[in-house]
């Protein structure tokens, strides 16, 4: 089969696999110890195919799901060795057969060679999520439950968005997210839309996309957001809270049911290197100065 033009990474050949899931029954997508993850049904049914590996494959994942969060689309890679690699067959079938050994609340997409440089997480440009939430009775479809957030109370969606726009921006994200030792919480947030599903008008959708989200940002963000939309929270605190220097509890980390990560942007592939060592760099507030995105 035709391999990339240059497909190795330290002598291993780099696959990309792009995949959707329903994360109602899993852990979050790491595997752990006794629990139930995408990560680990993934690489179940790597191993069947191209034998068992003591590194997982090497995979790397562009958003590290929490438990209970869905995914549209998510990406990682995996390297394979040269022995491994005989034991694909035709390309084109890899994802029909991955599919066959996976519980079917985890569908794989695709699974082709990797451009030279690309790095399923250090080469995204951004992720975007999508949160949904029915504010009205009518809106709670038992069909849907697995994936939206009911409320009890009518939200002022226009309220929210406008709200929404102050965190546009490279920011400090602590008072949004829980921390992690040895990371950093500054993010550059692109876009926050607070919209009304057309189809639905009962149903609200909160839409997020930034370079990358640190851990339980975007559902702390959209717990402050419901706050303002029913009225308890002022508008202009979510733009304070981007001086704060600890985690804010004015407001909930939302459930996670509602969240689906639904797209992982890249460059061009001639910038994947590029990008990768850019983003592997510690962010900090510096960046603002000169900032052009």
């Amino acid at each position: 089969m035709k391999q990339p033009v240059d497909p190795k990474v330290d002598g291993l050949f780099r696959y990309r696999i792009d995949l959707a899931y329903d994360g109602t029954d899993f852990n979050g997508w790491a595997k752990q110890p006794g629990q139930p993850s995408v990560q680990a049904e993934v690489l179940r049914a790597l191993a069947t195919i191209f034998g068992d590996s003591k590194t997982d494959f090497d995979m790397r994942v562009a958003g590290r799901t929490d438990a209970g969060v869905h995914a549209e689309h998510q990406v990682v890679h995996i390297d394979l060795s040269a022995s491994q690699l005989r034991r694909i067959g035709r390309s084109r079938e890899l994802a029909d057969r991955l599919n066959t050994l996976l519980p079917k609340s985890i569908r794989i997409h695709s699974m082709q060679p990797a451009a030279a440089g690309f790095d399923a997480r250090f080469s995204a440009t951004s992720r975007r999520y999508r949160y949904r939430i029915a504010d009205r009775p009518t809106a709670q479809n038992p069909l849907q439950a697995r994936y939206v957030l009911w409320v009890r109370y009518p939200l002022d969606e226009a309220k929210m968005h406008q709200a929404a726009q102050q965190l546009i921006g490279l920011h400090n994200f602590v008072a949004y997210c829980k921390p992690r030792a040895g990371s950093t919480t500054i993010r550059q947030v692109r876009e926050i839309t607070v919209s009304r599903n057309k189809q639905h008008a009962d149903m609200l959708e909160i839409e997020l996309e930034a370079d990358a989200f640190c851990h339980n940002m975007v559902r702390a963000i959209t717990g402050a957001l419901i706050k303002v939309g029913v009225g308890d929270l002022e508008p202009e605190r979510l733009g304070e809270l981007l001086n704060a220097t600890k985690r804010a509890g004015e407001f909930k980390v939302v459930q996670p049911h509602g969240l689906t990560l639904i797209e992982v942007n890249y460059p061009a592939e001639s910038e994947f290197a590029a990008q990768a060592d850019k983003t592997r760099k510690m962010r900090t507030l510096d960046e603002k100065e000169g900032l052009t995105e």
